[in-house]
């Protein structure tokens, strides 16, 4: 009489990394479409000459869709929702972009933000990829960080301390950084397995580290003066 067949642990395992390379796949391939809508959304914003105003609407309305995308994740809609949420945050930055432009060397400057930007993302994606190592442990810290330099942002809207400024900016892209590990960490290790919030979080890690690399390379260069 022929038995059942024997779930092992090493069928589990096996289960595992492909359930994970395909979480990893679908975030991958998903990110790098919502990054495509979010250059387009900019792009547009920057060709129809959208003002300060409309671009901080943009960006509360951004941070709303933010709760939808969350919440729609786990369904078909959060596809639509996270489209949304990009092309939004997207055309939010296009005023900055064209002040940016608008200094003698800034077409220059945003071409070494992005290129920074894609460095460090895809230099720390691969680290984290190869080792395979688990950041799960720098979460309490990079939330502590991010909330003392969201209160030292707000602080300086009114304070206007340049020095300060440079220092929120170097720490945001260290904490960006330190987010990209350990993000990319917990989809490797089954801690996120659903890819859209997946594509969410690595996605507003590449936002920020693009925007703050590329107010300390203006200020660092003296093209702000």
């Amino acid at each position: 009489m022929q038995g059942k067949p024997v779930y092992t642990h090493a069928n589990a395992q096996v289960e595992s990394l492909v359930s994970t390379h395909k979480v990893l796949r679908n975030t991958y391939l998903l990110l790098a479409m919502t990054l495509v809508v979010s250059a387009v959304s900019a792009g547009i914003s920057m060709a129809i000459g959208l003002g300060q105003g409309a671009a901080l609407i943009l960006m509360l309305v951004g941070f709303g869709l933010l709760f939808v995308v969350n919440k729609m994740a786990d369904t078909s809609k959060g596809l639509v929702a996270i489209f949304a949420f990009t092309a939004v945050m997207g055309a939010s930055i296009g005023p900055m972009l064209t002040a940016y432009l608008s200094l003698p060397n800034g077409s220059a400057l945003v071409m070494q933000a992005l290129g920074g930007t894609a460095l460090v993302f895809f230099g720390l994606s691969a680290y984290a990829l190869t080792t395979r190592k688990d950041f799960s442990f720098m979460g309490g810290f990079l939330m502590v960080g991010l909330l003392v330099a969201v209160v030292a942002m707000i602080a300086n809207i009114f304070l206007a301390i340049p020095a300060l400024s440079l220092t929120i900016s170097a720490a945001v892209i260290m904490i960006m950084s330190g987010m990209i590990l350990f993000d990319t960490s917990r989809i490797i290790n089954g801690g996120e397995t659903n890819y859209i919030r997946a594509t969410v979080s690595l996605y507003l890690n590449i936002y920020n580290l693009f925007i703050h690399m590329l107010h300390l390379l203006t200020a660092l260069t003296g093209s702000d003066d």
